[in-house]
């Protein structure tokens, strides 16, 4: 064996890298151990096709801004972009919603639709700011235990009870009655306009196996609250894709005294009498740790890194049980041109509204039928894309005149009745015979399409099942219950064996909190 490391982090995804930053500014020295040949995770930017670059998987997300401040990502060239509009919703009447950061000029596009809607758009921004501020509380919390709270946990549930009650009563009946509802029902006391509904329900089921009429859809949107208290969420990302974001964070850590290597993919996490003592490389390598940070999910931690005898029976079948299976594909277009929309023919500003993201999807049965699909193992054939155009305001990402377009497709189930193998060309063909509805001459644009199914999710990326936030953002798979009831706390059954991923509190994204909050329990447990 090697000499004993502090700390090793399997993953260097953007929790562990957040993770391996914070143990390493404590003064610790982890080893970031990487299979892939970059660092980033799911999110990174990769050529595609010659000379067009793209954030192969995550497109777009918010660093939390404590974390980005504490690792100075600006001084490490992270540069991020934030367009307006925000969110381009085309109809197929030829209207088009056109949403901001700013309410006010976002009400006045939604005047065309309903003046109803105007009026009250402003007031479900400014009410999801106001519960933000308690949501934010709660995600950066340390699960309690259950059973043995300790006074500082007692302390953070007494501050978020203080914070929940200055809400006055009005919003704290609105906390309390909308986390179980479908998210369906939430835009539909808002609002009246099909195409506005639409498009904010699609904050609640974005990356989950959930549809509109799901119970529980709506705490989904309001976990990602914190991050953009904005009803549509943000549309930030970094210049140069997602992979800046990640290299910035690599450079973050890599000053701090953290050590990344890659190309160095684990088979297994060595542990003797309940202990973790290391771990053992694909190549044979072993290296020796007192503490062993699992970036990966709970499932492929547990389940193929761990030997089960080191686990109790019981804790090996919820984890068999614990929901992982994705619902969310990715293509990647290079396109020749900016492709005409038809709710903007004749606008000059046509590249300013699709600079954003754009939002396919007119109506909440359309997103409820597409969500009906995978529950039979089949894609669907009218999806719900979510789409960004990212080289409309960073044109290094392809040649000059020319673009990329990413892609989130909903829904597209792992389990799928056939393979994803002779189906991948038939989802690429049904997105882009979707989005040919709105923007008639986009087939003819197009150069290259990379189709990512969630079976490449696994298999490239190592997301069981194909899940972009390891595991399902359930309300049983929540908070206390994440990833399992009684280990909610980022320690695991092994002693000295931890997670720090998206599996983990709060698993929201690409915030940075979960490798946070990991890392601070770790610090903590290493002074004692």
């Amino acid at each position: 064996m090697a000499a004993t490391r502090d700390v090793l982090i399997l993953g260097g995804g953007h929790n562990g890298l957040v993770a391996a930053f914070y143990l390493a500014k404590a003064g610790h020295k982890p080893l970031v151990l990487e299979r892939r040949a970059l660092p980033g995770g799911c999110a990174v930017t990769e050529e595609f096709f010659p000379g067009f670059r793209s954030s192969t998987l995550a497109h777009g997300g918010t660093i939390r801004l404590e974390i980005a401040h504490d690792m100075k990502l600006a001084k490490h060239g992270l540069h991020m972009l934030e367009p307006e509009p925000r969110l381009f919703a085309p109809a197929l009447d030829g209207r088009a919603l056109q949403l901001y950061g700013d309410p006010t000029t976002s009400a006045a596009n939604i005047l065309q639709f309903s003046k109803k809607d105007a009026g009250k758009y402003p007031h479900l921004q400014k009410t999801l700011a106001r519960i933000a501020a308690l949501l934010d509380r709660l995600l950066t919390m340390t699960p309690p235990d259950i059973d043995n709270p300790t006074a500082g946990e007692l302390m953070h549930l007494l501050m978020a009870g203080r914070e929940f009650r200055s809400l006055g009563r009005d919003d704290m009946f609105r906390v309390l009655r909308w986390g179980p509802m479908a998210i369906a029902d939430f835009v539909a006391e808002w609002f009246e306009t099909d195409l506005l509904r639409a498009v904010i329900a699609a904050r609640g089921i974005f990356g989950t196996a959930m549809g509109p009429w799901s119970a529980g859809s709506t705490a989904a949107m309001l976990l990602r609250a914190p991050a953009d208290g904005n009803p549509i969420g943000g549309a930030a990302f970094p210049r140069g894709g997602m992979g800046a974001l990640t290299q910035a964070m690599f450079a973050a850590a890599t000053s701090a005294g953290a050590e990344i290597r890659t190309e160095a993919e684990v088979a297994q996490v060595l542990v003797k009498d309940g202990q973790v003592t290391g771990v053992a490389l694909a190549s044979g390598e072993e290296i020796s740790a007192k503490i062993v940070v699992s970036n990966a999910d709970p499932r492929r931690t547990f389940l193929k890194l761990v030997d089960p005898v080191h686990l109790g029976p019981d804790f090996v079948v919820k984890m068999q049980n614990y929901r992982c299976n994705g619902n969310l594909a990715k293509i990647n277009l290079a396109l020749d041109s900016v492709p005409p929309f038809t709710a903007l023919d004749g606008d000059n500003g046509n590249a300013a509204a699709l600079a954003g993201r754009i939002h396919i999807g007119p109506e909440i049965d359309y997103l409820e039928r597409a969500f009906d699909a995978c529950k039979y193992g089949k894609f669907s054939e009218h999806p719900h894309l979510e789409i960004s155009i990212p080289s409309l305001s960073d044109p290094s990402l392809a040649p000059a005149g020319k673009h990329v377009m990413s892609i989130y497709v909903q829904f597209a189930p792992y389990k799928l009745r056939d393979t994803w193998a002779n189906q991948r060309n038939a989802l690429g063909d049904a997105v882009v015979k979707t989005l040919a509805a709105y923007a008639p001459k986009l087939p003819e644009m197009i150069l290259h399409r990379q189709v990512i199914t969630p079976a490449d999710l696994e298999e490239h990326y190592g997301l069981t099942g194909g899940h972009i936030f390891h595991g399902e953002l359930a309300l049983d798979q929540l908070f206390t219950m994440r990833p399992l009831l009684g280990w909610a706390r980022y320690r695991t059954p092994i002693d000295g064996l931890y997670l720090c991923g998206n599996g983990v509190h709060p698993g929201t994204g690409l915030t940075g909190q979960s490798g946070a909050n990991a890392a601070r329990e770790i610090i903590k447990s290493i002074k004692r």
